[in-house]
Order: C-alpha cells, then structure tokens, then sequence
C-alpha cells in the first residue's frame, strides 16, 4: 500500500505543519496553509540562521548552491512530472549554477578600491542586507521560485519565501533537496497559503531587512507601504533574467575608510 504524502512547510530546516493546522486544495492536494505565527516563526529562524551562513567564505557559499542544483538535477524526472516541463527543470539547474558561481566574485565587481583626496584608503564593500522575504511568482513555479530564491541567499542573506499559491508543489519538493544539500537550517525557510494572508505580515515584519515583491498581485502599493515603516528595501525583479545585478538588490555597500601608514 502506498503512503500518501503530506505536503507541509519548511522552516528551520524542519517540515512542521501549520500551527493553525489548517490546509487548503493546490494542484489536487491537501497542502499547508501558513499563518501569522508561521511567518513569525520562519523569520526568527532566518534572523538566527544568517549571521553563520554569511560568516561562512563566499567560495563555500557557492559550493553549497552547487550541491543543490546536483541534488535537483538527480530528482530531474520527479519535478517534470510536478512542472510538466522538463526544459524548465534544466533550466532551475542551469540557474542554481549560475548563480553559485558569482558568489566569490561579487566583491569583485560590486565593490571598489575608490580615489580620494586625502592621506586614506577608501574601499566599498557589498555585505548581505540580512533577512529577506521573498513572494514567489506563480509561474513557472520552479524556474520563477529559483530565479528569485539563488540571488536573495547566494549574497549571505537568509530569505523567508511565500511559494506560489495556486503551485505550490515544485516549492516544497524543493524544501526537500534544500534539506538535503548541506544549506543549513533556516537559510531558506518555505510558506505555503494564501498570498492575500502571508505577504502583509511579511511586508510588516520589523525584523525583515528586505521584500522581493516580484510575485505579488495587484498589492504591491499596499506592500510597499508596510515595509516603509522600518525602511526595508523592495525589489522587483525578474524570472527570465539572470544577472549580478539581481544580486545586488539584495546587498549593501558599505563603505570603509582607512588612513595610510597605520
């Protein structure tokens, strides 16, 4: 007999139910709906989760994105059936490793060794912004989840994600090889529900340092008003490009001064 599975979320590198325990229909299963608390809990394992991931070097950084597209490209066949596009699939891969191979290299570009007049040393260096919440577009539900996920954390940023509402199920599948792949708990926390519920209270959150609104609705004045009240960053990004400049929406430069000779 087989055993039916239970779609729950991710947060802190487990798989807990809603606490609510509610569920709601998305692609012919009974799936997790988040709650406020859910959204709660999720940004404090991301707040506790970031600060390690971004000590660790930008090379391993990338080491650990890159395990993640060699665990999604082993399940290649399960997340056709889920998609129904394998070119997407391959596609997901392609960008996991794009993108993890611009981790040790956006200082390079992002930052500078900058002129001055003066007896000092001036540099800008890119630092993650810190938490980042992230509402995942509803198609293509794994290609557009991997074009916003890879740049938010590839930086040294810990995202909370609303997955796509109406498809839902190439997210979580994903949860699991995130699981899987050395990301350490809580790097990437995973919400399923509705939209309308979960991105006001994430837009709100005092302790979200930035919002990806790329898959929001017709809400996104709404959204960016909330976040105004502790000026969090609102990037609007897109699923077709890929590009360092991505990246860079969710960094700061901060800029450093040093006199000569000491």
């Amino acid at each position: 007999m087989p055993v039916r599975k239970t779609y729950k979320l991710y947060i802190g590198g487990a798989f807990p139910r809603s606490e609510s325990g509610r569920t709601y229909e998305a692609e012919g299963q009974n799936v997790a709906r988040a709650s406020r608390k859910d959204v709660r809990d999720a940004v404090r394992s991301a707040r506790a989760a970031q600060p390690k991931w971004a000590g660790m070097t930008a090379y391993n950084r990338g080491q650990v994105l890159y395990r993640v597209a060699e665990m999604l490209e082993a399940r290649t066949r399960e997340f056709a059936e889920l998609t129904g596009d394998e070119a997407e699939v391959h596609a997901a891969v392609d960008r996991f490793v794009w993108y993890a191979g611009w981790a040790d290299k956006l200082a390079q570009v992002l930052g500078s060794a900058n002129p001055v007049a003066g007896s000092y040393f001036n540099f800008t260096v890119p630092e993650p912004t810190g938490v980042v919440g992230v509402l995942v577009p509803d198609e293509p539900p794994l290609l557009g989840l991997v074009s916003r996920l890879a740049p938010a954390v590839v930086g040294g940023n810990a995202a909370v994600v609303v997955a796509s509402e109406s498809r839902p199920l190439a997210a979580i599948e994903l949860a699991e090889v995130l699981a899987t792949s050395d990301v350490p708990g809580g790097v990437v926390n995973l919400l399923t529900g509705f939209r309308s519920e979960l991105a006001p209270v994430l837009a709100a959150h005092m302790d979200v340092n930035a919002l990806d609104v790329t898959g929001a609705d017709g809400d996104i004045p709404e959204l960016e008003r909330l976040a105004a009240d502790n000026v969090k960053r609102v990037v609007r990004g897109s699923v077709e490009d890929q590009s360092p400049w991505e990246i860079a929406g969710f960094l700061e430069l901060k800029t450093v001064w040093h006199p000569m000779g000491v």
